[in-house]
């Protein structure tokens, strides 16, 4: 499969903002859908909410409606049924106990993950990027650096192809 590799300051559909607007004014729907999707993990995790409970509480939140509703579906809905093969994939690039790790993180792994399995139509290094802005905004000090390890740890076995073409095009290391 062969897919765009978008450049810096691009969408996931690699289209670049409008001139002069702002990052926070022009954020694509995908990327708010994914802020909900953590708001809702997150509750999921440390409430041990149900996901259709959360998923209601979750919609009548100020801006959803510019979110990628479908997206926010997948993630939330994705993620929540596949939490068991999703930390057993996160577990090995683990330096510490998965009650060591910020439900925050661990939500955001979860997104990462499933997006490089689910989601093919978002490159590998954009699901990483947005994975790790999550982790900027919404993690602890330092916490997208960890993210990022983790994430970039496992983009070669999930998607393989697409992370060797980058490393033979010179896009990524």
């Amino acid at each position: 499969m062969t897919e765009a590799t978008p450049t810096p300051g691009t969408t996931d559909a690699g289209q670049k903002p409008a001139a002069g607007t702002r990052k926070s004014s022009a954020k694509p729907a995908r990327s708010r859908s994914r802020e909900f999707a953590l708001q809702a993990l997150y509750q999921h995790l440390v409430g041990r909410n149900e996901a259709a409970d959360i998923d209601v509480f979750t919609r009548d939140l100020s801006g959803f409606h510019k979110a990628d509703s479908a997206h926010y579906d997948a993630l939330l809905y994705g993620c929540v049924e596949q939490a068991q093969a999703l930390d057993a994939l996160i577990a090995p690039k683990l330096d510490r106990s998965f009650a060591e790790i910020s439900p925050v993180e661990r939500a955001i792994m979860w997104i990462g993950v499933y997006e490089m399995q689910h989601c093919l139509d978002v490159p590998w290094r954009v699901v990483l990027n947005e994975c790790i802005e999550l982790a900027k905004d919404f993690g602890g000090t330092d916490g997208h650096k960890y993210v990022n390890a983790v994430l970039n740890g496992l983009a070669p076995e999930l998607r393989s192809a697409e992370v060797q073409a980058d490393r033979q095009s010179g896009r990524a290391k």
